[in-house]
């Protein structure tokens, strides 16, 4: 009797001693991270029936129990990743927004002071300080351009350099989670119990993880678990860690992306599949607002430039020619072949990009992609994935091929073969490659080339406008006499065999001059060989008009009064935006993407903290708690030692009647 007391003393003993352990070890390491509370967890030993009933044998510890909820875990888990990611994009559309709206460095002071200069030179045409002052405030345009684009560009490395050190992360904590399921695999295994640090130690690198990229835990087999990210790619099973890599995109050389290594083979990841965490916050903040912000940019100044210099070939300069480009034209930016070409392929296909209609152009990226069952190429507008892509006509080697696409003339030729893509990013170096032309006062073209003046000795009110030009104006304009004839209400002298549009309330009629009778209409405007005069008023017979080259010198202002109209004409995205409404436009929108970041970002710090609160609710070390939990062991422990002194005791007297 006394030794199954004494052994029930000792049962005793042992569990209390191993909540005392317990308890020191919550206590001890209660500022851990990611550290779970346990607690012990005791049972009865099996009861010896004695005949007048079963006598108890004691206790003992069934387990250590680890206090950890894994729905409470995921929902930490998925706060993190979601407060991770706003708070990488917020960190870098915040530059982008100081950047672009700084009302001093920004785009539109120098953007106002162009137009002034422009104002400024078509009131003085014939002052050379006035055209001096325009091609430096040209100057100063490009260079801010130039230094916006290189701001972003600089942003854009450092989002490279971001991507390049959280995919190494990454692939360190998957190490270290493949190494902890094999140890923890082990111990189970070996001992049927649960190492409970060590799960401690790998969920909390999971939850590090998940700062970096949104990841899925899910459990194994013998305590490991499995994990996961993007569209379910596999980045740790059991004790085997798979790698990502940052890689050179393979259409953009200036762009790092993210590829899934599988073997040897290295798979390209989409911005898309890898959301969450601050890699996915940068891989987002690039696509949705540093690509669209940069394109835009680019937009206004390959716009801003075509047509400037289109108006300025429209105009004539001080030595009676035609004037020239005042800006160096960007060419769009077409991307390299991602495709890997076969060894025999002496002419790969090539994608090059034409900007021909600049009010059509818009901020998207396009992919234009060889579709091998149909056996033609296809272009997908990137920034709109709900439109469908064109489809061009077969394609037949070596080319070449073109389309019209969104006021651009894609242009394919060379050799296809299945796998062909290029991605075509029209507008991104618009802004870089925006420069001024015109080396000196003398490119400016302030002149109209074609002018039209009443001849002197008409009888009638007719008035006839100085007359402007088209793009078809060649410059070869032989001057021409009009007269009218009152018995047949005939317009003539046009040059023989000359097509005259007679434009009367938005009709147009066109005639052959030297065949046709060309009516006069008083308001109608008269266009041969380029150019274009319109008459206001009545003649009489034989009242003349004459219409030629504007003489070389002079005072004359009117192209560049049509160049001071383009800063308030509509021109940008199909005529519903100005320059500076656009750059506007740009401005806006960051900023409100940066604001709704912001605020977004704070309102899931809110929900990470309670989530974690929450969690630590059940799993964090209540200090005083445990001080009371040291109480009871202590007592406990003390007690049992009483019985194991009792047993002692008795034993003794057992011994003592012997004697």
């Amino acid at each position: 009797m006394a030794g199954n007391l004494l052994n029930i003393g000792k049962t005793g003993l042992y569990a209390a001693q191993a909540g005392l352990a317990t308890t020191g070890h919550n206590i001890a390491n209660a500022n851990v991270t990611g550290y779970s509370r346990q607690t012990v967890v005791q049972s009865t030993t099996t009861a010896q029936d004695m005949g007048y009933g079963f006598v108890g044998s004691g206790t003992q510890v069934a387990e250590i129990k680890r206090f950890s909820d894994e729905f409470l875990n995921v929902q930490v888990r998925n706060a993190q990743s979601a407060t991770s990611a706003l708070n990488a994009y917020n960190a870098q559309a915040s530059q982008v927004d100081n950047l672009i709206a700084d009302s001093t460095t920004g785009l539109a002071p120098s953007m106002q002071d162009f137009f002034k200069a422009v104002q400024d030179v078509s009131a003085n045409a014939a002052s050379t300080p006035s055209r001096q002052a325009f091609l430096s405030a040209a100057e100063t345009l490009a260079a801010r351009f130039q230094g916006l684009n290189g701001q972003m560009q600089d942003i854009r490395d450092g989002v490279n350099s971001q991507v390049t050190s959280n995919v190494t992360l990454i692939n360190s904590y998957a190490s270290q989670i493949a190494k902890l399921n094999d140890q923890i695999s082990t111990l189970s295994n070996a001992t049927g119990n649960a190492p409970n640090d060590l799960l401690d130690a790998r969920d909390q690198l999971v939850l590090d993880l998940n700062k970096q990229v949104k990841a899925t835990a899910m459990k194994g087999d013998n305590n490991t678990v499995t994990v996961s990210i993007g569209a379910g790619q596999p980045l740790v099973v059991g004790s085997k860690a798979f790698q990502l890599a940052a890689t050179v995109s393979p259409t953009d050389p200036s762009r790092v992306e993210v590829g899934y290594l599988n073997g040897s083979k290295t798979t390209i990841l989409s911005d898309a599949s890898l959301s969450g965490g601050e890699l996915g916050g940068l891989l987002d903040f690039r696509s949705n607002t540093l690509d669209p912000a940069q394109n835009a940019l680019g937009r206004v100044a390959m716009t801003l430039a075509a047509t400037f210099n289109a108006q300025n070939r429209l105009g004539q300069d001080a030595s009676g020619k035609m004037g020239g480009d005042l800006f160096a034209p960007a060419p769009p930016a077409a991307g390299i072949n991602k495709n890997t070409m076969p060894p025999d392929a002496a002419n790969p296909s090539t994608v090059t990009a034409t900007l021909v209609d600049p009010s059509q152009l818009t901020t998207s990226d396009y992919l234009v992609s060889y579709d091998q069952v149909q056996g033609a190429f296809t272009v997908k507008t990137l920034a709109d994935p709900n439109k469908p892509p064109v489809t061009l006509p077969a394609y037949t080697q070596p080319g070449p091929q073109t389309a019209v696409i969104d006021g651009l003339s894609f242009s394919i030729s060379g050799q296809q073969v299945a796998g062909d893509a290029f991605v075509v990013r029209p507008t991104a170096n618009g802004a870089h490659q925006f420069a001024v032309a015109a080396k000196s006062i003398a490119d400016i073209a302030a002149a109209g080339p074609v002018l039209a003046n009443v001849a002197a000795g008409n009888r009638g009110a007719a008035k006839v406008s100085e007359g402007t030009v088209d793009a078809s104006f060649t410059g070869v304009f032989p001057p021409a006499t009009l007269k009218f004839e009152a018995a047949t209400g005939e317009l003539s002298g046009f040059p023989n065999g000359a097509t005259v549009n007679v434009t009367v309330a938005g009709v147009t009629t066109p005639y052959l001059a030297g065949t046709d009778t060309i009516p006069f209409t008083d308001g109608a405007s008269y266009t041969f060989n380029g150019a274009t005069v319109s008459f206001n008023g009545k003649p009489v017979d034989q009242d003349k008009f004459t219409v030629g080259r504007t003489p070389p010198g002079g005072a004359d202002n009117r192209n560049l009064l049509a160049m001071g109209q383009l800063q308030s004409k509509p021109i940008i995205d199909n005529g519903s935006a100005t320059y500076q409404s656009a750059f506007a436009q740009i401005v806006s929108t960051v900023g409100n993407k940066a604001r709704e970041v912001q605020v977004n970002g704070e309102a899931s710090a809110a929900m990470l903290a309670q989530a974690t609160s929450v969690q630590q609710s059940v799993s964090g070390v209540n200090l005083d708690e445990e001080a009371a939990n040291l109480l009871k062991y202590q007592q406990a422990y003390q007690a049992a030692g009483k019985v194991m002194q009792i047993a002692s005791t008795l034993f003794d007297t057992l011994l003592s009647l012997g004697r």
